[in-house]
């Protein structure tokens, strides 16, 4: 399986900090992905739903722990990448 496309939409919210779309194999799309500020840092969370009882349920997330470092390696490096682009374009260093 290969990531074949991230497109990252930044927000200038406190905690949410961008949405991700990843293609996988030029066949496959997850959307609804975030990048989330925490207390540690950015993470990501993968796209889901509010259930009745007020939980959250995945719609999509990987199954393996190594599965899950891996995109979330290339989905943060993705956004760090971008907001570098927005912060040239604006004149301004991050």
């Amino acid at each position: 399986m290969e990531i074949t496309e991230i497109r990252i939409s930044l927000r200038s919210d406190n905690k949410l900090k961008a949405f991700v779309s990843m293609t996988l194999d030029n066949r496959f799309v997850i959307r609804g992905i975030k990048i989330i500020e925490g207390a540690k840092g950015v993470f990501v969370a993968m796209p889901s739903r509010k259930r009745p009882d007020g939980t959250f349920q995945d719609i999509a997330h990987p199954i393996n722990n190594e599965t899950r470092a891996w995109m979330e390696e290339k989905i943060i490096a993705a956004y760090h990448k971008e907001k570098e682009r927005m912060a040239a374009e604006a004149g301004v260093e991050i």
